[in-house]
C-alpha cells in the first residue's frame, strides 16, 4: 500500500495520543528526586518485560520459561501499554519475515515516520494474527491479556498514583505526592518507552553500522542500544534472530542479555539461545562493504608476519612429511671357530 493510501485510512488510538497530551501536567505537578527515581525504575522494568519477553522470548523463542515465568513477563510487557503478547509478537514475526520488503509492517522504506509511528495507526495492523502465533495462542491466559490489553496499563497507572499517596503520607519531606509519582512514574516514562521501542523500527534501520550483510537495512546502532537494554544491535539480532544475546562485541553493552543470565542463574529461565563461535566466525566472513572496526572482534585470524630477525615464519612453512625409516642391521650368524694347530717339536 502507498504512503498516501496508508494516511488516509489511519486512525489514531485515543489512549496514545491523550498519554502524549498528559506528560504537559509535568508543568502543574513540578519534580522531585522520588519521581524521577520512579520514572527510571518504571522504565528499566518495563522496557526488560519488552526486550527480554515480548521479543525474545515470545516473539523468537530464545528461551524457555515455566508458564508462570511466562505470565509474569507478559504482565511485565503489557504494563508498558504496547498491546498485548500475542498482537505484538505476531507483527515481530511478520516483520523479520518480510523484513524491507512488501508485507512489513514497519519498513523504513515506506517512510521514516511510517516505520517509527504511523504504522500503528494502519487499520490493517489493528488485528491479531494468531496464525503466526499459534504456539502462543494456545495458552488461554495469554490470549486474555491481548484481548483486554489495556487493562495492565491501567492498573499500573493506578499503583503508581498509590505509590505517591503513601509516600507522601508517610515521608511529607520527600515533596512529592500521587498525581506527581504519576505523571512522571507512568505517563512520562510510558512515553519514553514508546520513542525508545519505536527507534528500532526507524532509527536502526537507517541510521548505523552494518556487522553482516543481511537482505535488510538492519543497522546497528549504540544510542538506540542504550535506551532499549541492548536492542538497538539491530543487524547483529537480523543475522542471528533467534540468539538471547544481541550485543555480540567487547564493547556491545546488552543489559537484557545480562537480566536472563542472572534470571537463568536463579533457576527461572532456562536455555538461553547463543550463536555458537563457529557460526559467528563463518558470518564474519561475509562481512558488509560499510563495517565498522568492531568487524575485527569476529573476523578471521589474519596470518602472522615474519619475526624481526629475519628468518621465515615456521608456522608458514608446509608441513613436514614422515621421516624415512632407517633399515635396522643385520646381525651375522657366528663364525665358527678356526681350530689351531699345535705348536710343532723343534728337531
Amino acid at each position: 500500500m502507498s504512503r498516501q493510501g496508508r494516511a488516509g485510512g489511519l486512525r489514531p488510538g485515543v489512549p496514545f495520543l491523550l498519554v502524549h497530551l498528559a506528560v504537559l501536567a509535568v508543568v502543574a505537578v513540578g519534580v522531585s528526586p522520588v519521581a524521577l527515581g520512579v520514572a527510571l525504575v518504571s522504565y528499566l522494568a518495563r522496557m526488560f518485560g519488552i526486550t527480554a519477553f515480548y521479543h525474545r522470548y515470545f516473539s523468537h523463542r530464545s528461551f524457555r520459561c515455566s508458564r508462570p515465568v511466562q505470565f509474569a513477563g507478559a504482565v511485565l510487557g503489557a504494563a508498558a501499554a504496547q498491546r498485548g503478547p500475542l498482537w505484538w509478537a505476531a507483527h515481530h514475526r511478520q516483520h523479520h519475515r518480510t523484513t524491507d520488503r512488501p508485507g512489513d509492517p514497519h519498513s523504513p522504506r515506506e517512510g521514516f515516520w511510517h516505520a517509527h509511528l504511523l504504522w500503528l495507526f494502519d487499520p490493517a495492523n489493528q488485528g491479531t494474527r494468531l496464525d503466526l502465533v499459534p504456539d502462543l495462542a494456545r495458552y488461554r491466559e495469554l490470549r486474555v491479556l491481548d484481548r483486554f490489553h489495556h487493562l495492565v496499563p491501567t492498573l499500573t497507572a493506578l499503583a503508581t498514583f498509590g505509590l505517591g499517596v503513601g509516600l507522601a503520607a508517610a515521608w511529607p519531606g520527600l515533596h512529592t505526592s500521587g498525581w506527581q509519582v504519576l505523571v512522571w512514574g507512568f505517563l512520562v516514562s510510558t512515553v519514553a518507552l514508546y520513542h525508545s521501542t519505536f527507534a528500532v523500527n526507524s532509527v536502526a534501520h537507517r541510521f548505523g553500522r552494518r556487522r553482516f550483510v543481511t537482505r535488510d537495512d538492519s543497522r546497528n546502532n549504540a544510542v538506540v542500544a542504550l535506551l532499549t537494554l541492548g536492542e538497538g544491535w539491530h543487524n547483529n539480532h537480523h543475522r542471528f534472530p533467534r540468539s538471547a544475546r544481541q550485543g555480540m562485541g567487547r564493547l556491545e553493552l546488552d543489559p537484557t542479555w545480562l537480566g536472563l543470565r542472572l534470571l537463568a542463574r536463579l533457576g527461572l529461565v532456562r536455555d538461553l539461545q547463543t550463536v555458537l563461535a563457529r557460526a559467528l566466525a563463518l558470518a564474519a566472513t561475509e562481512l558488509s562493504p560499510r563495517a565498522g572496526p568492531e568487524v575485527a572482534n569476529h573476523a578471521p585470524p589474519r596470518p602472522r608476519p615474519a619475526p624481526a630477525t629475519g628468518r621465515p615464519d615456521r608456522s608458514s612453512r608446509p608441513p613436514r612429511g614422515p621421516r624415512p625409516r632407517r633399515p635396522r642391521a643385520r646381525l651375522l650368524p657366528p663364525r665358527a671357530p678356526v681350530p689351531l694347530e699345535p705348536p710343532s717339536s723343534a728337531p
